[in-house]
């Protein structure tokens, strides 16, 4: 059962004793949520969407007008603001927190899930999200609701200031509403349109996906609702103020979504989230992308039935629909070997190898506002991007995919044997005997005769070539 360290965490480091019992080890740890193992340096989410906000006014305000006719001077200055405004340490500080909480944290299986959850609620790469929003988001609105019910994860995702920024939902005005009419409106002939972004998100990757057979008038009814959810807009702050519901771009009326009627007002999309979580098909999309991830690409009805039945039975509660996924990633445990996506064999080589990943709070905690970052300081988004797979910038608003054949490119494959190599230079001073090796075999894989044996075939062998073998061997490569 060593492999199912693995397959719902990131393994057994060489300093943890492996569980006697590995299934209540994991059910034991998806109650609660307790505080972020990193004890250096944590920024809210408000305080670095000033820093956003001060690198787009200065850019659009004041450097795009003053250096309009000279290019070389603007580029110059931006790059200045942007060490200004940390557009380039922000997202290394927030892989270091998501990382060293799967390496030093005490419920790496609540990390493996929050993991997940941030992917199910992607924030794709656009509008310099990455750079200052988007881990901060995984932190405040994800990771909090972790042992709360789904409808209010949902909610609280749907009416975020980066999902509202993400998928446009500001600029989504009801065609009968109070700014309607507005004579501005009128006088510059901009009449105000939905957009159907955010509503079509929330039925089709949030909820209760294709399957339950929605149409196109579903999705404009659902944005009719959306209607008025929005950044609060100012000259000063342009798009990055706080959410807030403004009642004069809200679509009146009664809208009808899936055949059930919803009342006009703020309310109405708390009302019929909860609808869409409990609809069937949001149950059995869960259950399915659930699946996925932990145990194979194709799940089996008989894999997601325990699944859909907690979240029935528990009313959409987190903690019970993990302990249902756990269960089932345990019982077919054996049978199954899910490809892991590189963040997450990174993360577990860290983990399993005991290296010196991520930068530590030192490095990280000295980096000052208006100065370039550090090599170090950079290395954990440069090390994602190289990897293909950095969990900030998906490319598509459905995230990164979970199906094996999207990882197994040689490309992908190539890239990994770079960095498992690369990673040795990670290692602590006693991580480069064959004792080593053995111990970390030993307590992560269920036929470490047949492993230890592969790497000790040549006499030849350097450390770090051991390195590589071992984290490129198929039995790493799944869990």
């Amino acid at each position: 059962m060593k492999n199912f360290f693995r397959k719902v965490a990131f393994g057994i480091a060489p300093s943890e004793v492996i569980p006697e019992d590995p299934l209540n080890w994991a059910l034991d740890q998806v109650n609660n949520v307790p505080k972020l193992s990193w004890n250096g340096k944590i920024y809210l989410e408000k305080e670095l969407r000033k820093h956003y906000r001060d690198y787009i006014y200065n850019d659009r305000k004041k450097l795009r007008k003053k250096y309009k006719n000279d290019k070389v001077i603007y580029k110059i200055k931006k790059n200045q603001l942007r060490h200004e405004t940390g557009q380039k340490f922000w997202e290394s500080l927030e892989i270091s927190i998501r990382h060293d909480e799967a390496i030093n944290g005490l419920n790496p299986v609540l990390t493996k899930l929050w993991y997940f959850w941030s992917n199910f609620f992607a924030i794709s790469e656009k509008d310099f999200l990455a750079n200052y929003s988007t881990g901060a988001y995984h932190r405040e609105i994800i990771r909090p609701n972790l042992n709360q019910s789904f409808d209010k994860m949902v909610y609280d995702v749907t009416t975020s200031w980066a999902m509202i920024h993400h998928l446009d939902n500001s600029e989504s005005a009801g065609p009968k509403s109070k700014t309607a009419r507005a004579q501005w409106r009128i006088k510059k002939k901009e009449p105000a349109s939905i957009n159907e972004n955010h509503a079509r998100e929330l039925l089709e990757l949030h909820t209760v996906s294709p399957t339950a057979g929605y149409t196109q008038e579903d999705v404009i009814q659902l944005a009719y609702i959306m209607t008025g959810w929005q950044r609060k807009w100012s000259r000063s702050q342009l798009e990055t103020g706080n959410i807030w519901f403004n009642y004069d771009y809200h679509q009146p009326g009664k809208k009808i979504v899936l055949g059930k009627e919803y009342k006009s007002g703020k309310k109405s999309l708390a009302t019929i989230i909860k609808d869409l979580v409990n609809h069937p098909n949001c149950r059995d999309f869960v259950a399915m992308r659930l699946c996925k991830f932990l145990i194979t690409d194709q799940p089996t009805q008989s894999m997601k039935d325990p699944i859909i039945k907690a979240f029935k039975k528990s009313d959409g509660f987190l903690p019970e629909i993990h302990k249902a996924a756990i269960k089932v990633a345990f019982e077919y445990n054996d049978k199954y070997k899910k490809f892991q996506t590189p963040e997450n064999w990174f993360v577990q080589i860290a983990k399993i190898a005991d290296l010196k990943w991520p930068p530590s709070k030192e490095i990280m905690d000295s980096y000052t506002l208006g100065h370039r970052p550090t090599k170090q300081q950079r290395a954990p988004e440069k090390l994602l991007k190289e990897l293909g797979h950095h969990p900030y910038r998906a490319k598509q608003p459905n995230g990164w995919s979970d199906d094996s054949v999207d990882w197994l490119s040689p490309e992908l494959l190539i890239r990994r044997l770079v960095y498992a190599n690369r990673s040795y230079a990670y290692k602590k001073s006693d991580n480069n005997n064959f004792e080593f090796y053995e111990k970390i075999v030993s307590k992560n894989f269920s036929n470490p005769d047949k492993i230890l044996k592969y790497l000790n075939n040549k006499d030849s062998y350097q450390p770090y070539d051991k390195h590589t073998l071992l984290f490129n061997h198929p039995e790493f490569l799944k869990a």
